[in-house]
């Protein structure tokens, strides 16, 4: 992306409305573990704005000189067979990219291919790059997701969770990192992921337009000052943009400090089984959202607003739902389950132990929320 394009892209400020989407793409440029998010809603709810917008806001990092795979000159541990091996490394600063993945995307192209003929004949693997190797230290963006063959989402989705590529052909292996953001977007009226794929995703927001007169305008408003003069409106909201991107960075330094005290950890438990939360991704994906939630408020702990925002953004594909269901059901039922595991809680804490003298029977949940489990 040249800087010219990137000058010219939508500020990611200027965006209106639409906060939780913009949240689920902040904590995931703060934290790539999470995940990824998986965008669903109707077209022309700036879904592919706020993607291209959040990677020219990120900051510029440090990619080695001539490496097909962007390696980080400082992370040995992630490099590829080619930087480890290079005795006289160079660096240059890079921002980050956005990659598209086409719906028409072939295996080959996702994955890269092995050269076998040539494996044969010098024994040497020569690999032809593909998108996950593009992607590696980038923002993986793949519009309506819904429609990519299931074995292809499952091979991102592999990527993502691994942060490795692997590639096998005829008993030939070849290996490269792969760590990237992945964010999908969808429109639901056109097909929805299957389960299995859905809850691979760390993060899921519904996106609508927006119903509220005024709202709407400034929208039109914002959009018709953007294309008269994009340098002056870029410009004018420079500001926020820039004190953004160094909350992103100050919450990245924070987020290995962060704690989460065991009474929220129990209350993440709590929450998953109450609201039927098969499998165990959900509750690690709530310890971590609710920790880079508190890192991006500046805290070193994490509360229960942390756990409350994070249930939302990371069961709302998980819960056992009907198909009426909503965003506002969603909301009560979270909510309420919060609630009740506030109350056992509180309940354990005061019933006696089996000696009468008080304190927590055998099997209670409470623990004191001054000792922290990171």
């Amino acid at each position: 992306m040249s800087e010219t394009h990137e000058r010219l892209l939508y500020p990611f400020s200027a965006i209106v409305g639409q906060e939780q989407m913009k949240t689920a793409l902040i904590l995931n440029a703060v934290n790539p573990s999470i995940g990824g998010v998986l965008i669903k809603g109707e077209r022309g709810t700036a879904k592919s704005t706020s993607v291209r917008s959040l990677a020219a806001l990120l900051p510029e990092h440090e990619v080695m000189v001539g490496c097909e795979f962007q390696c980080d000159p400082n992370d040995r541990a992630s490099m590829c067979e080619k930087c480890l091996k290079n005795k006289d490394p160079h660096s240059v600063k890079e921002r980050m990219k956005v990659v598209e993945l086409p719906v028409s995307a072939t295996e080959d192209m996702v994955v890269g291919t092995l050269d076998i003929s040539t494996a044969i004949k010098t024994g040497e693997r020569k690999f032809e790059p593909g998108v996950l190797a593009q992607a590696h230290r980038n923002i993986l963006y793949v519009d309506e997701i819904n429609l990519l063959n299931d074995h292809i989402v499952d091979v991102l989705l592999d990527a993502a969770a691994m942060g490795v590529n692997t590639i096998e052909r005829e008993g030939i292996s070849y290996s490269h990192p792969s760590k990237f953001i992945l964010v999908g977007t969808m429109n639901p009226e056109e097909g929805d992921l299957r389960p299995q794929l859905l809850d691979r995703f760390g993060l899921c927001v519904n996106v609508e337009g927006l119903d509220d007169p005024d709202t709407r305008l400034q929208v039109i408003l914002r959009r018709e000052e953007f294309e008269a003069n994009p340098q002056k409106f870029i410009k004018k909201w420079s500001k926020e943009d820039n004190a953004l991107a160094k909350r992103i960075v100050k919450a990245q330094k924070l987020l290995p400090k962060v704690t989460i005290p065991k009474d929220m950890l129990t209350m993440i438990v709590s929450i998953c089984i109450d609201l039927g939360v098969d499998g165990h991704r959900g509750d690690i994906n709530m310890m971590k959202t609710s920790k880079t939630l508190a890192a991006y408020a500046g805290r070193k702990e994490v509360n229960e607003d942390d756990i409350r925002q994070a249930a939302e953004l990371v069961l709302a594909h998980r819960m056992r739902k009907s198909p009426f269901d909503n965003e506002d059901l969603d909301r009560k039922r979270i909510e309420e389950s919060i609630e009740r595991s506030k109350n056992e809680d509180s309940g354990a804490q005061e019933s006696p132990d089996d000696s009468g003298k008080g304190g927590n029977p055998k099997g209670s949940k409470n623990f004191e929320a001054s000792d922290p489990f990171a």
